[in-house]
């Protein structure tokens, strides 16, 4: 089969891809260059020398240098016994050999991770949990130690080189797969592919994700864990066939899929895609979910041209290895009803309230609102980017738990005991105003909830569900406690 053919270059196979070298292209012995760093390396840096000598770069007689090699008046480059070498590895340099596979990442939304600068999540970073005191060459007016040991680290930041050559310290050491490198590439290869061995069965672990893949707003990793997918990976390690050069889910293993199975490795009809947005038919970050073409179009990706209906079919291929098509599509109905459910009861009149809100919330001197200045600031981001990505992003990877407790329980608790109680204390303070604006707001913002809370999704927080429905729950309440009498 075609797919096969890529992928049975053994005693060479970098990573997830294979080397963008034919096996007589390959160099037949390590270049004087690196024979030189090695020496020293060796025993000055004794765990990087171990670690390159179990990879496959060194099977394939790829040193030091050849990595780490750099032009005179490249922006980070600076001498080092005799030759212009620079510390950063971009995917600028990997693409010298694997050029594919840069192709593909670097047109992915994992390249694009430093986009999230200047969001919400950077307000929160940059100003209410930090300050400006971390103050370096590259920053004379300061940053924030919040935003750079967190945000930053998963993100990326632009690396800044000063003057004498070396790395600014708020911006290095970062492996954030959206680093913006001095060489200006996005992207950072290491951030998944360890240095210096690069491990293949490393890389395909689901903890390899989970670096930036966990806590409270997207916890993937620990989804994952929770799930069947994730209880066999754990229970089967030992017959995934982690460290095959070839690895078609299916074919040399089925005990379990990883994160690297369904968004990245190949399949019986899928080549190895590093561009892991091509079999996510959703994206869930968002308030509302939105389809992964409309994002990839915003953000300039090529691959935009790719709809998520055939996105979906691209997963669909995945489950095929394990699982029938009555099971699969029953899945993705499962799924999509939880988005639906999710979108229409609490992310649409939830933003909706939120906005009508916004008139009556503390203002600067210029009459902006000062975003995070009042409760109902955090309430209202915790619902979508916190409650809200749990529940679809659970259904989404078969975590029952993590949808329904994490997710869609701590959405309506919140919903209900927070931020309604909330936006009735900003009309009652708007009522109470001299300012005929605020009075003007309050009541518009008091029509609003009339409506929301006496719409079907609402209506039983008021005492008036359906006489049908209420019938209905009364019944089988009554059957429950029956059954424990």
């Amino acid at each position: 089969m075609k797919h096969k053919k890529r992928f049975y270059v053994l005693s060479i196979l970098l990573l997830l891809g294979s080397i963008g070298y034919s096996q007589n292209q390959l160099p037949s012995a390590l270049t004087d260059e690196s024979i030189e760093c090695v020496e020293c390396h060796k025993s000055d840096d004794v765990s990087l020398y171990q670690q390159w000598g179990n990879s496959k770069h060194y099977g394939a007689n790829v040193g030091c240098y050849e990595c780490h090699q750099a032009n005179e008046g490249d922006a980070d480059a600076f001498d080092h016994y005799d030759y212009t070498i620079s510390v950063i590895v971009s995917p600028t340099d990997c693409a010298r050999c694997h050029e594919n596979e840069v192709n593909e990442f670097v047109n992915s939304h994992h390249s694009k991770a430093g986009q999230i600068m200047g969001s919400l999540d950077n307000v929160l970073a940059e100003v209410v949990e930090g300050n400006n005191a971390f103050i370096t060459p590259g920053f004379p007016h300061g940053n924030s130690a919040a935003a750079v040991n967190g945000c930053w680290q998963c993100h990326g930041s632009q690396v800044k080189v000063l003057e004498d050559g070396t790395l600014d310290p708020a911006t290095w050491p970062n492996s954030g797969i959206g680093r913006i490198n001095p060489d200006g590439s996005a992207g950072s290869c290491s951030a998944c592919h360890q240095r210096h061995e690069f491990s293949i069965a490393q890389a395909r672990r689901p903890e390899n994700c989970g670096k930036c893949h966990l806590g409270p707003d997207h916890p993937q990793k620990e989804i994952y864990d929770e799930s069947k997918h994730g209880i066999n990976f754990y229970a089967n390690v030992d017959k995934m066939n982690l460290e095959s050069s070839k690895w078609v889910v299916g074919e040399d293993y089925s005990a379990a899929p990883t994160c690297a199975t369904c968004h990245m490795s190949a399949t019986e009809n899928q080549n190895i895609t590093h561009n892991i947005g091509l079999r996510i038919k959703w994206n869930n970050r968002p308030i509302h979910s939105k389809l992964s073409h409309e994002t990839d179009e915003k953000w300039g990706l090529a691959s935009a041209s790719i709809h998520a209906d055939k996105r979906r079919e691209n997963m669909e291929d995945v489950c095929a290895a394990c699982h029938n098509d009555n099971f699969t599509d029953n899945f993705f109905i499962q799924y999509e009803g939880l988005i639906d459910l999710y979108d229409r009861k609490f992310a649409t009149p939830g933003e909706k309230l939120y906005k009508a809100a916004l008139p009556l919330l503390r203002k600067d001197e210029d009459g902006n609102h000062i975003k995070f200045a009042d409760p109902i600031d955090f309430t209202w981001f915790e619902l979508w980017h916190h409650e809200g990505r749990r529940a679809r992003h659970a259904a989404s990877m078969m975590a029952p738990d993590y949808t329904h407790w994490h997710g869609t329980y701590d959405l309506a608790k919140n919903f209900y005991s927070k931020f309604i109680p909330e936006i009735e204390e900003i009309i009652v303070h708007g009522m109470k105003s001299n300012d005929k604006k605020d009075k003007k707001a309050a009541k518009e913002l008091q029509k609003l909830l009339n409506k929301t809370l006496n719409s079907e999704n609402h209506q039983w927080y008021l005492g008036k569900m359906d006489p049908v429905e209420k019938a209905r729950r009364k019944k089988a309440s009554d059957e429950f406690k029956a059954r424990y009498k």
